[in-house]
């Protein structure tokens, strides 16, 4: 197991990609501590990941309440014995419309949004990792160097998500703790089954790609459970893409 005696926090842990995130990271033997505003999307996440077997416990957690993330991480670390990985996968979309026709409120507000509960839970998860010498942080949701016209602020806070990570791993560095972002594209599963369109915009999604399909659940998960693990363990400041070659660097 990948992950066998690790401790794990998953912010957003209701949500489909926090769910996948945080069966994977059971499934490979991690003790997880779900994270997020609706006990009963985490209770159902929970109850998945004990009938498999594996060890979880629920909290609800506003991310964007710096004394809610502090106190949760100072509970989880006491009952634990500490921290090993941190995974934020609080969703920051919001009104997408062209520049021009957008407020600045509505402009900055995913910026904020993203930048807020990332900087909170990631220096509530590094207070507890550098006393052990090690820790992982996993931010969800970095973006690639294309865009398309009318996200509004959506991209933006993407991008601000990369310097972040950028920041922390030449921080915490020194203290052996990793800090990753991964990036998908786009996941069509996350989607409602009554998202409308959906169907078509799986369909343009995996056009995208270069393998002609787009990242699922369970490979957002299984990568998520790999960088986490001690096999990764040269991994920091970088950013892991899982795009199916949707998105390709420069």
């Amino acid at each position: 197991m990948l992950l066998e005696n690790k401790v794990a926090v998953v912010h957003g842990a209701g949500g489909t990609i926090g769910g996948a995130v945080a069966r994977a990271f059971a499934r490979e033997g991690a003790r997880v501590f779900l994270a997020g505003r609706t006990r009963a999307t985490l209770e159902k996440v929970a109850a998945g990941i004990r009938a498999a077997g594996g060890a979880a416990e629920t909290a609800e957690v506003d991310a964007l309440d710096e004394d809610a993330v502090e106190t949760f991480a100072a509970a989880v670390a006491a009952r634990a014995g500490g921290i090993d990985v941190c995974f934020n996968a609080i969703d920051v979309q919001d009104v997408q419309k062209p520049l021009m026709e957008i407020t600045a409120e509505e402009f900055v507000r995913p910026i904020v949004t993203a930048t807020r509960t990332h900087f909170l839970t990631t220096r509530a998860a590094v207070r507890h990792m550098i006393p052990r010498g090690s820790g992982v942080i996993l931010l969800f949701g970095g973006g690639g160097p294309q865009t398309l016209p009318g996200l509004g602020g959506f991209k933006v806070a993407l991008d601000a998500l990369e310097g972040l990570r950028r920041q922390w791993a030449c921080e915490a560095g020194k203290h052996g703790v990793r800090v990753v972002t991964m990036v998908t594209g786009g996941v069509p599963e996350s989607l409602p089954e009554d998202f409308p369109g959906r169907e078509e915009l799986t369909a343009a999604l995996s056009a995208e790609t270069l393998l002609g399909r787009a990242a699922t659940l369970a490979d957002v998960g299984n990568v998520a459970a790999f960088v986490a693990s001690d096999l990764a363990r040269t991994m920091t400041s970088a950013t892991v893409n899982v795009s199916c070659g949707a998105i390709v660097d420069h």
